[in-house]
């Protein structure tokens, strides 16, 4: 009994004496202000327009819209709709004082696409209008040639832009969001038809 009593306050002693695991939480204001822009934004639907309308064949002509699903403190939720196409969510996560982009993705049935969730953390504070997003390890792992994409949002009281540039190559995808002109809410996308929060 003494040997059990012990052992059992030299595990006590060890446990208070292991340092303390504390994660980075800290935000700065400059990353706050940004995040607060997108969630001023919570609930509202924008068209959008193609800033080079020959960069990309999949998305000229087609109706391209975004809708602030949810917002709170550590997620926000963008569904991006190319015409009829709802396959695409934005999804935004603040961890450890930097934010994070992600691109879900998702067949008509509501199940993840083959390809989803690629994108990348933030690697400063950024701007208060303005995060960029360097392709993270998950993203080189499922799409290798995506490794130099950056990613990046701009919102200011007026414009969202969403943007990607695939370095080394003249690959430059933009698309405008007039903010001064709401439109009415899409369809709910793929597999978010039952989301509540």
């Amino acid at each position: 009994m003494k040997k059990l009593l012990f052992f059992a306050g030299l595990s006590l002693l060890l446990i208070s004496c292991k340092p303390a695991v504390t994660e980075n939480t800290t935000v700065s204001e400059v990353t706050k202000e940004f995040w607060s822009r997108l969630q001023s934004l919570q609930g509202k639907t924008f068209e959008g327009r193609l800033a080079d309308t020959t960069a990309n064949d999949d998305f000229s002509g087609k109706n391209l819209v975004m809708h602030v699903l949810y917002s709170d403190d550590e997620t926000i939720l963008i569904p991006f709709n190319v015409g009829d196409n709802l396959s695409r969510t934005w999804i935004f996560k603040l961890k450890e004082g930097r934010i994070e982009l992600k691109h879900d993705h998702r067949m008509e049935s509501g199940e993840s696409d083959e390809i989803t969730m690629y994108g990348g953390t933030a690697t400063n504070e950024g701007k208060a209008d303005m995060q960029v997003f360097p392709a993270d390890q998950e993203t080189v792992d499922m799409l290798p040639g995506a490794f130099s994409n950056i990613w990046w949002i701009t919102v200011d009281s007026t414009t969202f832009t969403y943007n990607l540039r695939r370095v080394g190559t003249d690959r430059l995808f933009t698309v405008i969001f007039d903010l001064t002109k709401e439109i009415e809410k899409p369809a709910p996308s793929w597999g978010w038809e039952n989301f509540s929060k």
